[in-house]
């Protein structure tokens, strides 16, 4: 990605203006320390991209005080900037340092602005569902920090359909603000937001923002068949990470079906497989912007190089055939998706 190709989408039903790959900071004050989190942010603004992603739980903090203070450092870039960072996990011990409470949020969102140095942020997103606090209590807030100028708009992560569908019209039930984005994690070897989350997004125009593009690296080329991970890769320093665990996904022939697609599909353009992994996922319906995982400027580089790659038609479709989650006939599979269609011209 370079300033001259660099394309934007609107954030949702907004009117705010994002480049389609946005900058991720969960590696920031973990596996990048300051001053190369720095040169991340003096790249990615250099290349064009203008939308910074973090959350208060990423290095409990220290990620927003180093994108503040970087901030502080670069007044006239961080003008144009498109903020975004998220409150919901705990940031205490206490009963009320996690959720999405009134209490929690308030506190969550002012040391938020306070790490980052700032008295607006563009997106905030409720990082995850809350089961304890009334959905109606959580959206009054968001809706009162829109009206206080705290933040231009909000958003979720990690929300099921019938979540984000409930919300959506909640809020536009009781006229407040209503959501713009929701950020789950999709690429192509997790595609089980398309049975239900997509379509509510596609339903209330809500912007995808994809986390996780890359499969937590499977689809970067770099693990090979039945060859456990070693090195510096985040495989190689805990091969048993969350989901994307290295004895699971090794053991899946559908992870080398995918890995193999992608690929050969590199190979047809001389690209990196990441880069094609990348722009598949950039071209999924109701995706805004797919957010880049990062910890070195070579990754960096590598991954903005995916904003010019355009796959054909016939790749996009090999590579949707190849990463075909398996489904159960019902409710998602072939036959329970005919019971919810007909034929406009009648027939059994």
């Amino acid at each position: 990605m370079t300033q001259d190709s660099v394309a934007y989408r609107t954030l949702g039903r907004s009117g705010a203006a994002v480049s389609t790959h946005a900058l991720g900071t969960m590696t920031f004050g973990a596996e990048a320390d300051e001053a190369t989190s720095h040169a991340l942010l003096d790249a990615y603004v250099a290349a064009g991209g203008n939308f910074i992603d973090t959350a208060d739980v990423y290095s409990a903090g220290v990620s927003e005080e180093i994108i503040g203070r970087w901030l502080a450092a670069h007044p006239t870039e961080a003008n144009q900037l498109v903020l975004a960072t998220k409150g919901r996990f705990p940031m205490g011990e206490g009963p009320n340092d996690l959720g999405t409470s009134r209490r929690h949020l308030r506190a969550a969102l002012d040391a938020s602005l306070h790490r980052l140095g700032v008295e607006h942020i563009d997106l905030y997103q409720l990082h995850a569902w809350d089961a304890i606090t009334p959905l109606d209590e959580t959206l009054r807030f968001l809706d009162d920090a829109v009206t206080a100028g705290k933040i231009g708009y909000y958003g979720f992560s990690n929300f099921t359909g019938w979540q984000l569908t409930k919300a959506v019209h909640l809020a536009r039930e009781q006229g407040w603000a209503p959501p713009v984005t929701l950020q789950p994690q999709y690429n192509l070897l997790v595609r089980g937001i398309e049975l239900e989350i997509v379509p509510a997004a596609l339903d209330a125009g809500i912007g995808l923002l994809p986390w996780s593009p890359l499969g937590g690296g499977w689809l970067s080329g770099k693990y090979r068949r039945d060859q456990a991970p070693s090195g510096a890769t985040r495989l190689g320093e805990n091969p048993n990470r969350g989901m994307e665990a290295w004895d699971k996904r090794n053991a899946d022939e559908r992870t080398w079906r995918v890995v193999d697609a992608v690929s050969a599909v590199a190979d047809e353009h001389g690209v990196t497989p990441a880069q094609v992994a990348l722009a598949w996922v950039a071209a999924q319906p109701a995706v805004t912007s797919v957010i880049l995982g990062v910890r070195t400027l070579e990754q960096l580089r590598d991954n903005l190089a995916a904003a010019t790659l355009t796959l054909t038609a016939e790749q996009l479709d090999r590579l949707t055939a190849a990463s075909a989650p398996e489904i159960e006939d019902y409710p998602y599979g072939a036959p329970g998706t005919r019971q919810r269609h007909r034929n406009l011209a009648g027939g059994r």
